[in-house]
Parts: C-alpha cells; structure tokens; sequence
C-alpha cells in the first residue's frame, strides 16, 4: 500500500485517478518542513521522514505558486502566503507588474527504504524523473535514503479572482481562458501541476 502524506482526501482522489483503484490511502503525518526555496528538498526531506514513521512506501508533496515579475514569490512559502497575506492582497501584488505570469509547479517524492539509480541533481534538466540520494540538512539518518522525484508545472497568468471551485491561489491563476477555481474537478486534474507529476509517477511505479 502506497501512503500519500497528506490531509486532503482531494489529492488521494487524484493520486487514484492515475494509478490502481485501492493502492493509495491518506497518511495524516505531520513530517518537518524545513525552510528552503527548493520544492524538491522539502518534498524529500519529508518523504525520508514520513517512510520512517510508516515503515512502508510513502508519497510526500510540496507545490507553490511562482510570480514570474516577482521573483517567484510566493513560491514553496505559498500556504503561509496564503494564510497571512491572503488570496486578494496577492492578485494585488501581481496586478502592479505589467508581467503577469506565473506558474504552478509540485513535485512528489517517493521513498520506500530501497535503493534505486540516482543522478546528481533531484530532477533532470528534462524535467523528467530523477532521483536524489542525499537530504539537504545534514541528517546522517535521513541522508542514507534515497527519494525518487518528480516535477509537474503548469504555465498560467494572474488575474483578477474568479471562481467559487478549487483551492488556496486557484481564483488567481488563469489557463487558457478559464482560472482553476472556475474548472470543474477533472477538467483541473487534468492540466495541473500534480496531475502532471503524478502522471510521471505512475507512469514509473508500474513498473518499480
């Protein structure tokens, strides 16, 4: 059984949409994040640490919403963002640069306490599956694990909040014509950011 770490059921709903009915179940654990500007070494730092925890194959996420004109903020801090700053006061930031794109990207780090092939970086300059063989904060515990990762972005625009679906920047973020929080569900899993990546990944877990 696959362990996807997370406190939404909407993501394991996703997750089965790409891979076998049944062989994914939710894992409320409450891993470390650390505080980095790298997606990927928050996502495998808690994928290392949850596997830990449940001694069986877990799935670890971490996505963000990154402002071209604004450095790519908000970013991997984007749930804290969003918490204080808000969803209005964001489009606002955004609204004053004459750039408004912006992208969603996550990536998915898988950890089952076997090895696999590694390469340098957590994920190739293809944007294809890689793997990464050592954490980013100096555990030697977690540092011996390697994670398997894989990145899936969506291009969009800001603009003004539209939509009563989704969650968190969906009302913000406009694809093709539409923003995500006006999509229905599976028109949304479809094109997004974790959809892609878990396209990826179970594209590779078929086969693992």
């Amino acid at each position: 059984m696959l362990r996807y770490v997370t406190t939404n059921s909407g993501k394991v709903r996703e997750a089965e949409a790409y891979l076998d009915e049944g062989s994914v179940a939710q894992f409320d654990y409450d891993y470390t994040e650390i505080q980095s500007d790298n997606l990927r070494e928050i996502a495998a730092r808690g994928a290392r640490e949850a596997y830990r925890y449940a001694g069986e194959p877990t799935l670890v996420d971490d996505a963000g919403l990154f402002i071209r004109a604004l450095d790519g903020f908000p970013g991997p801090y984007s749930a804290y963002v969003e918490e204080t700053i808000g969803v209005e006061r964001t489009w606002e930031l955004a609204s004053e640069e004459e750039d408004r794109g912006a992208a969603f990207r996550c990536v998915l780090a898988y950890c089952d306490g076997e090895g696999f092939d590694a390469s340098p970086d957590p994920v190739d300059k293809d944007d294809r599956v890689a793997a990464a063989a050592a954490g980013p904060d100096g555990d030697e515990e977690t540092e011996t694990l390697p994670v398997k990762l894989f990145e899936g972005r969506v291009r969009g625009t800001m603009v003004e909040p539209r939509g009563e679906g989704g969650f968190g920047f969906d009302p913000i973020f406009e694809r093709n014509g539409a923003t995500f929080a006006e999509m229905a569900a599976e028109e949304k899993n479809a094109i997004s950011h974790r959809g892609r990546a878990l396209a990826k990944f179970a594209e590779w877990y078929a086969e693992r």
